[in-house]
């Protein structure tokens, strides 16, 4: 059985080829057991100097296929690619800064020989701060309220898939890509596996605060309209309320006369209001403008270097 690791790559030259080198070690002991292996890295437009790197692998070792985006297209994009271009039985989705330890890859493929299309590794969060646990477990239990799939905390991309399960995430041609998500909306018999959290072998994360934000966003969006459900139920509730308001104040009027309005109260409501509809018009705003997207119809990615056309001779 060929095994294809697709490792998305983002200024990851401190640390890619020592990831290539443990993963390496793992093909050398799958092989006895009828395991080949295949390595798909996509470079994602990283400004270092990854892209030598990989084209270094690629001389040394005829397994590497790498491919490297024009611009930055960002990670979907990237984890599609890698998964269009995998040539493998089954494909092993993980990053390449060694916070997926290779050495569980064993582990999944024994998962997967007991009939399981999807082997998930779920990474705990032990030595998380504890901010952060407590903040995506919010979240998690927010958009679990909400999305049409179930999203579970602490698991991500790293996973083993089966043929069948890469075909049908390749065949999914929306714009607006949440793999996590995906994964979860494309079924299949699936196992979970938990893990230690795992350090980055080298270099410094390129999530930032904001883009984490627009992930979890993403995540929210991304499989309901629910949000928009939301609207209108809160301008039912808003419209309740000023009915109730209205008729108060009339019978105040009928009952003690005509006063003066409170200014507190005249700015407070208008403010409120007024953010209530601003906050709505930006979720009608994220659906229009995903719409937007998706009847443009452009490529997910572009390249700009690779490799596949000479590897796919190599790879046996």
């Amino acid at each position: 059985m060929l095994i294809s690791i697709v490792a998305p790559c983002y200024n990851e030259e401190d640390v890619i080829e020592l990831f290539h080198d443990q993963v390496q070690q793992v093909a050398d002991q799958l092989l006895p057991l009828g395991h080949d292996m295949e390595f798909v890295y996509v470079d994602d437009s990283s400004r270092d100097r990854t892209l030598a790197a990989l084209e270094r692998l690629a001389g040394r070792d005829a397994r590497v296929r790498y491919v490297s985006f024009s611009r930055n297209f960002g990670k979907e994009a990237a984890l599609l690619a890698g998964l269009r271009h995998a040539l493998g039985d089954s494909v092993v989705v993980m990053d390449s800064d060694l916070q997926h330890p290779p050495e569980l890859i064993a582990r999944m493929v024994e998962l997967s020989e007991q009939g399981h299309d999807q082997v998930i590794a779920r990474r705990t969060r032990t030595g998380d701060p504890m901010a952060r646990t407590l903040t995506a477990r919010l979240y998690y239990r927010l958009v679990n309220r909400l999305v049409d799939v179930e999203l579970v905390d602490g698991v991500g991309d790293f996973r083993m898939l089966s043929r069948r399960v890469v075909d049908a995430i390749v065949d999914l041609s929306e714009y607006n890509r949440f793999s996590k998500g995906l994964f979860a909306w494309v079924g299949f018999p699936s196992t979970t596996f938990e893990y230690e959290n795992a350090a980055r072998g080298a270099g410094r994360s390129s999530w930032s605060l904001r883009g984490l934000l627009n992930y979890g966003i993403d995540g929210l969006l991304s499989f309901n309209n629910r949000p928009l459900r939301a609207a209108l139920h809160l301008g039912m509730v808003l419209l309740t309320i000023a009915g109730l308001y209205t008729a108060w104040i009339v019978g105040a009027a009928l009952v003690n006369g005509v006063q003066t309005p409170g200014y507190v109260t005249i700015i407070t409501a208008v403010t409120g209001v007024a953010g209530v509809q601003m906050i709505m018009l930006g979720v009608i705003g994220e659906y229009t403008g995903r719409i937007y997207y998706e009847v443009k119809r452009r490529p997910h990615f572009l390249v700009k270097a690779t490799n596949v056309d000479r590897a796919k001779d190599l790879v046996p």
